[in-house]
């Protein structure tokens, strides 16, 4: 199993990295790991482009007040995500992986503006 991670200062601290690197020898993709992932380079990493903004529009809808809230309406709407938002979130990762790929791995800069 492979361990990626976006380049959050706190995501990429010493003792964090040393931690995964033990957990992921061999596997971590990170601005500090086996594998170099780019800071702020979301290119091909899902919930980035989509998931995440749709769940915290529905998570935060009833303005939760206390953490325990928060956990509440981040765990109801994980469980009620449908099918059908699913499969489109993984097609566009099929698209983005396939510009990736036909522009030989360069960072796919306007990508967030395409149809």
């Amino acid at each position: 199993m492979w361990f990626q991670q976006d380049g959050a200062t706190a995501h990429t601290a010493r003792a964090t990295t040393d931690i995964l690197k033990t957990a992921f020898p061999g596997r971590l993709i990170s601005r500090f790991g086996d594998l170099h992932w780019p800071a702020r380079s979301p290119d091909l990493t899902v919930p980035d482009f989509f998931l995440w903004g749709f769940l915290k529009s529905r998570v935060y809808v009833n303005k939760p007040e206390t953490l325990e809230a928060l956990k509440d309406n981040i765990k109801h709407e994980c469980k009620n995500l449908s099918p059908e938002v699913l499969a489109e979130v993984m097609k566009n990762a099929i698209k983005r992986a396939r510009i990736a790929i036909n522009c030989g791995g360069a960072h796919l800069a306007d990508i967030i503006f395409s149809t």
